[in-house]
């Protein structure tokens, strides 16, 4: 991918990497000729990127003419956001005070260049900042709060290279250097391969959606499509722009840079999955139970409780029942509650993190039908029994280990065709990405009780009936829905 530098005045700029182009902004916003230029990447180094700026337009005509902005208008958005600097300021606590650990200063400013400070013990604390707001230049602000007796981060904001000191210079020439040549690097020959997908798989996670021998059974499909594919790291989010697809396969959350991934991705033109909506919709077992019982999707007996254990709650399920934080996955969070001490102690501990809990009838079965489905379409059916001696497919016992029930599957032509039926109405409420719907079957009626979006796909398990053809089907939506993206005919 060709590297394009762009500022406002080449003559005034004061960083000049060798062997990188650098024009005028004036020339990239005006020249027609750049338009059919393709596999670009813009470092937008303008003055400023305020809205209708010459910064901005440079980063928005990028985006529309396929070129690949750095920063792009996703991370120029979140650096006015109050509530994205919320979150980033939680999850990168850790590291905060620690990089300020003994300091009782009332402030400290961080200046990051291209993820790097003078200070190489600030560099782990810049480069996350640098990953959640991937804009060249930036400038942090934190605060010492006496009360809380912590660090906060209280704003971040780009810099131009005019404000960078002169002592600095030196330093950001070299990182400078460092950056641009790491990015001219182009690890495909680009005419061998019509599109490029990046899967983001986290291979040291204790719960993955898919074991390593899927995520090589997906590569292999992909590549045969013609589609080049790399696995990325958390820590790869500055190089999404390089892809024309991204497959996430490590588990998703609202609250989690999964989902930050999928919004930027998205953004950027890429196709996704599991795009940001379907991870925001499927990630609130509230959301859903409201859902699924406006369109009459058969579900268990529900209540949804607000703050308090409501009192007709009792009357209403009876004992045993269910108990689920909005945002539980992989059967962390839901808990079976069988007395009504138990039923208010264990209400008031998920109060504690959510204002809003769901209760639900305790519905025995033997086993649960998974369904998976993408593209609006089944493509493998399942039954996960429960595990041994245990009311869930999943038992984690009080040392931490797990037990599994064991799965079976089933031809999708023949699976009753009630539970299709039921499967696809409900998984065509929240998109056409891949889910996993999860259903139990008491009689001859099918009851719903989750929609997951990153669903399971193992390598000896999902793919038992399909095989490769399983990880084909994927891949072909994934190049169908890529083409589409090229020619304005498919948003994500």
């Amino acid at each position: 991918m060709d590297v394009l530098v762009v500022v406002n005045n080449p003559e005034d700029w004061p960083l000049k990497p060798a062997k990188v182009q650098v024009m005028a902004a004036r020339d990239y916003l005006t020249n027609p000729g750049l338009v059919e230029r393709k596999s670009l990447r813009v470092f937008n180094l303008c003055r400023s990127y305020r809205y209708q700026s010459t910064g901005y337009y440079v980063s928005l005509l990028a985006e529309a003419r396929g070129h690949r902005p750095f920063p792009d208008l996703t991370t120029i958005q979140d650096l006015k956001s109050s509530a994205m600097l919320r979150i980033h300021s939680e999850e990168l606590d850790e590291d905060i005070q620690r990089a300020f650990a003994g300091l009782r200063s009332p402030e400290q400013i961080l200046s990051i260049y291209f993820g790097r400070n003078l200070a190489r013990k600030y560099d782990r604390l810049c480069q996350q900042l640098f990953k959640s707001f991937q804009a060249p230049f930036l400038r942090a602000h934190f605060t010492w709060h006496e009360g809380e007796e912590r660090w906060q981060l209280q704003g971040i904001r780009p810099i131009a290279a005019s404000e960078i000191p002169a002592d600095h210079l030196p330093f950001v020439r070299e990182r400078a250097a460092e950056f641009f040549a790491g990015h001219q690097r182009v690890s495909r020959p680009r005419h061998r391969w019509r599109y490029d997908l990046a899967i983001l798989y986290n291979e040291e996670a204790t719960q993955k959606p898919s074991n390593a021998r899927a995520i090589r059974h997906f590569v292999r499909a992909a590549e045969s499509l013609d589609l080049a594919t790399e696995l990325l790291g958390r820590e790869d989010s500055a190089r999404l722009a390089e892809f024309d697809g991204l497959f996430i396969r490590d588990t998703t959350n609202v609250h989690h840079y999964t989902y930050r991934w999928a919004r930027r991705a998205a953004a950027q033109g890429l196709v996704v999955v599991d795009d940001p909506v379907s991870i925001l919709k499927c990630s609130n077992k509230v959301f859903l139970a409201e859902l699924l019982q406006k369109h009459r999707v058969p579900i268990p007996r529900t209540v949804t409780c607000y703050k308090e254990i409501s009192p007709e709650l009792l009357r209403e399920l009876g004992l045993p029942c269910i108990l689920k934080q909005p945002d539980s996955s992989f059967s962390q969070g839901v808990v079976k509650v069988e007395s009504r001490e138990e039923l208010l102690a264990e209400g008031a501990r998920m109060f504690a993190k959510s204002d809003l809990l769901i209760a639900q009838a305790f519905l025995p079965t033997t086993f649960d039908w998974r369904v998976g489905v993408f593209d609006r379409q089944p493509i493998y059916v399942c039954r996960y029994h429960m595990a041994d001696k245990h009311w869930q497919i999943v038992h984690r016992d009080e040392t931490g280990d797990t037990t599994y029930g064991r799965v079976d599957s089933i031809p999708v032509e023949h699976a009753p065709t009630p539970l299709l039926k039921i499967a696809l109405k409900a998984a065509n409420l929240i998109g056409d990405g891949l889910y996993g719907l999860d259903i139990k079957q008491i009689g001859d009626q099918f009851v719903v009780i989750e929609i997951n979006d990153n669903p399971n796909i193992d390598a000896g398990y999902e793919d038992e009936i399909l095989k490769d053809e399983l990880y084909l089907r994927i891949m072909r939506v994934f190049l169908r829905r890529i083409e589409h993206s090229k020619t304005g005919g498919y948003v994500a």
